[in-house]
């Protein structure tokens, strides 16, 4: 019997960006051990999706071309494979896919029992699938490596937040002030307004001088930094702005920054600059998810497309600065 067919997006080869991918008809998943068959409502763009496509990570990702790019998604389980004990069919869910392996780009996506979480009425498709990868780096960044406290205690902390308007940066921010913190953050003109409605203490303009020294408005020191911006910073603007036996945790670490970590490292410094590699665990997705049923988080939504029009997001995404997160919706 030949197999079902699915509509997805794929590309053959490296490159190409908006004009590489192909709309085309591929069989629908089969399901292995532990796995779960999500009927795809949404699907969220990350950086590292384009990353992959440009060969930046080969020769690990993809595992294998045609690849299907996409990870963070959200839907409704229409089959659960061989042991899965945790879901049943009709549940509504959010999941992140294997970062090599993709899939989101889909009608379809099969979806390891272990990386899923249940999603309430409460929490939209698009909502939920703006969560995973950059909601994750949000959170762990700052419960794991800066030590915030969501509920509020623990000792206060000054943060800064550098490319505050973006995927990882909107999240960093509302989850930062839900702890007993103060949020000094960095953004373009266009979103000031919009980063402090989610809470900010102090907005910096990375196009004013203060902004690109990022200089706190109170002549703070921080204690940590949480930075997300694209853009690379060098080691010689973060350290007097530290406070002492600080920490830069670099989202987006490039050569310079490891270079800079691993000098500090060997040197014994106070100031420290980590770099941060994501962790996706099921029960801190399950946290982010809560959060937004209870209004404490939201997801910034920049636009939505069309699954037939994926390229329009692809290339919106590329060549402009978006605000918040871009949905693919099947």
């Amino acid at each position: 019997m030949a197999a079902k067919l699915m509509h997805a997006v794929q590309y053959e080869s490296y490159g190409g960006g908006p004009s590489g991918l192909k709309h085309v008809e591929i069989p629908i998943p089969t399901l292995k051990k532990g796995e779960v068959l999500v009927k795809l409502e949404a699907a969220s763009l990350n950086p590292s999706d384009f990353k992959i496509q440009k060969g930046l990570a080969r020769p690990l990702f993809p595992r294998k071309l045609p690849h299907t790019p996409g990870t963070d998604v959200a839907g409704e389980i229409v089959e659960v494979g061989q042991d899965v004990q945790k879901f049943k069919v009709g549940d509504k869910v959010v999941a992140l896919l294997p970062y090599g392996d993709g899939g989101g780009l889909a009608e379809y996506a099969a979806v390891s029992e272990t990386s899923t979480v249940l999603r309430p009425p409460e929490v939209s498709a698009a909502e939920g699938s703006g969560l995973p990868m950059a909601g994750l780096t949000a959170l762990q960044a700052l419960t794991e490596a800066a030590g915030i406290k969501l509920d509020g205690t623990g000792q206060h902390k000054n943060i800064l937040i550098t490319g505050a308007s973006g995927g990882v940066g909107l999240y960093a921010v509302q989850l930062a002030k839900l702890g007993n913190t103060h949020v000094t953050a960095t953004c373009g003109t266009r979103n000031i307004e919009l980063v402090k409605s989610l809470g900010t203490d102090e907005v910096l303009d990375y196009n004013t001088p203060d902004g690109a020294a990022l200089k706190s408005p109170s002549d703070r020191k921080y204690d940590f930094v949480i930075h997300s911006a694209s853009s690379a910073i060098p080691w010689s603007i973060f350290e007097p702005n530290l406070s002492k036996r600080r920490l830069v945790i670099d989202l987006t670490p490039g050569a310079s920054s490891l270079f800079t970590f691993v000098l500090k490292k060997i040197t014994f410094s106070k100031k420290k600059m980590v770099p941060l590699m994501i962790n996706a665990k099921a029960e801190n997705l399950d946290c982010l998810v809560k959060l937004v049923k209870e209004g404490k988080l939201k997801t910034v939504i920049d636009s939505k497309h069309p699954l037939s029009k994926a390229e329009d997001a692809w290339a919106k995404r590329l060549n402009s600065q978006c605000t918040g997160k871009i949905i693919v919706e099947p």
